[in-house]
């Protein structure tokens, strides 16, 4: 808190990211994209760190999106080690920061070994009580979208739901971030303009902050500059508010 010098009630509870620019930088080195997503793996530690610091209540990170399975195979099988690799490495580290690990975004498709990790996470850290760290990993917001509509329908089909009954809270409590507060800050790397389909239900009322910096180079003082940034800013939520 000291590095930042804000109180708590101006920092963000939610803050999520978008992840981006780990082959850039690769490139930049002259080295191979697996070498950015492996430097961008060891940025997430210090990240995570920081936030659960500054007792903020969530961190989610966009990790892997159901569009990524397009890329090549040999990328794809390197990514699916590195989260096991990651959750195996980063759980002593969770509890020693008191951090509760959750993922959205679809299971299905995922390798058993990267579900069997998942799970083992999820279960060692459930009971942690400080930053819920939320990895987004097969995930698209309008494929959460559409399952979410869909488990919606089949209980009205059932009669387990009155149509007119259905506000916007039903539609966040069928998301795959269920639970989770909306985020107040989003977060992307690498200088790219666009939300990439992140999280697009829960960040209507975001305040976005753009980093020219990319993924593997982001430090705790980009965070803070973000959040500062952020702590700068007036939320009005669509009304207007008296200077």
């Amino acid at each position: 808190m000291a590095a930042l010098g804000l109180p708590q009630e101006v920092l963000p509870r939610h803050i999520a990211i978008i992840m981006d620019g780990n082959g850039r930088w690769a490139r930049g080195q002259g080295k191979p994209r697996i070498f950015g997503h492996q430097q961008g793996a060891k940025a997430v530690r210090a990240i995570v760190t920081q936030c659960a610091r500054l007792e903020l209540d969530v961190l989610t990170l966009y990790s892997f999106s159901i569009e990524n399975w397009k890329r090549p195979g040999d990328e794809i099988g390197f990514l699916m080690d590195l989260y096991v690799q990651y959750l195996i490495a980063e759980r002593e580290e969770m509890m020693e920061n008191n951090v509760r690990f959750v993922q959205v975004g679809r299971r299905q498709g995922l390798p058993q070994r990267v579900l069997d990790e998942l799970d083992q996470t999820i279960d060692t850290t459930k009971a942690n009580t400080g930053l819920t760290l939320a990895l987004a990993l097969n995930y698209g917001s309008r494929t959460e979208i559409t399952d979410a509509v869909r488990a919606i329908a089949q209980k009205v089909k059932a009669g387990r739901l009155d149509p007119d009954a259905i506000t916007q809270d039903t539609v966040s409590n069928h998301l795959y971030t269920a639970g989770l507060p909306d985020p107040d800050l989003m977060i992307r790397t690498a200088g790219e303009m666009r939300v990439s389909n992140y999280l697009l239900w829960q960040i209507s009322y975001a305040e976005l902050y753009v980093s020219d910096v990319c993924w593997p180079d982001f430090t705790s003082e980009h965070l803070y500059q973000a959040i500062r940034a952020y702590a700068s800013r007036q939320r009005k939520y669509g009304a207007v508010v008296d200077p």
